[in-house]
């Protein structure tokens, strides 16, 4: 294929705007443009497939099939996309009968799919093809001192395992590194945050999400750095409740590691969504100067 095209999915024209807001300048300053893929759809997310597995996969073939015609590779950046989207591509190429039936009423609808698509997410980009040298030499306010407690969630590294350990992955806390921040050692780190949980069954969610912030605050961590608008979304929205019904303060910043990496960059601060954050985070200017 030749280069990416970009799938934002439904979170990052919603709720986690501040992720593409920042995660596009950071492509951008390593000179990789990320056009977006016209006319995209829905994924389904992760529950579709539960739900029904065939046209999961189709509607996301569509998506796959827009790509393919573009001669590029799929750049997702939410967990759920990431990982639906893989799942669909691989379950299309399974050659069973309902992949290939599934293959002929795309072809029917113009949308024909041959498979040749591969779908990445941008972390597995940054660290890969010297792009860690590329993002090293274009840092200017390196985030010394900032201590990050680096979360993957529970879909990025499992069940596929293309690009790191699916119990300890390090290239995030490479990519952290990088920038100048410095990575703890976080047992949480691929530790499940609920997901929908949050909004079914409160009370498992939230103490899903303790358990990870307790951790970061044990291990001294000032902020926590994610890479899935849901995880983003848990960490930060429940942390009132948290510290009301376990009567513990871990409040901390959950940010993006683009919005990391984009700060490191030295790109204005109003540009990478910060004014998003719902956490103050006046501790964290403070603590980098």
């Amino acid at each position: 294929m030749n280069g990416y095209i970009y799938y934002p999915g439904c979170s990052l024209k919603g709720n986690s705007k501040h992720y593409e807001e920042s995660i596009l300048p950071v492509f951008r300053e390593i000179d990789m443009q990320l056009d977006e893929l016209e006319d995209w759809n829905c994924c389904g997310a992760t529950a579709y497939f539960s739900v029904d597995a065939g046209k999961a996969a189709a509607i996301c073939g569509r998506n796959l099939s827009l790509a393919e015609n573009l001669n590029k590779d799929i750049i997702a950046p939410c967990a759920g996309c990431y990982l639906t989207l893989k799942k669909s591509n691989k379950f299309l190429a399974g050659g069973t009968e309902k992949a290939q039936k599934i293959l002929r009423a795309l072809d029917k609808a113009g949308c024909s799919y041959s498979g040749q698509v591969d779908v990445k997410h941008p972390l597995e980009v940054l660290v890969q093809d010297q792009r860690l040298d590329k993002i090293k030499a274009r840092v200017e306010r390196p985030l010394k001192g900032l201590r990050v407690a680096c979360y993957y969630g529970c879909q990025l590294v499992r069940p596929f395992t293309d690009f790191d350990d699916p119990d300890y992955p390090v290239s995030l806390d490479r990519l952290m590194a990088a920038i100048g921040a410095e990575p703890v050692d976080f047992s949480g780190k691929t530790r499940c945050c609920g997901g929908s949980l949050t909004g079914t069954i409160e009370e498992v969610g939230l103490r899903l999400n303790y358990i990870l912030l307790k951790e970061a605050k044990r291990k001294g961590a000032d902020v926590i750095s994610t890479i899935c608008p849901l995880c983003q979304f848990n960490l930060e929205i429940l942390q009132d409740k948290m510290v009301k019904k376990y009567k513990d303060n871990i409040t901390m910043p959950i940010l993006y590691f683009s919005q990391l990496i984009g700060l490191a960059m030295g790109l204005p601060k109003e540009d990478m969504g910060f004014s998003r954050s719902i956490i103050d985070l006046k501790p964290l200017w403070e603590k980098i100067g």
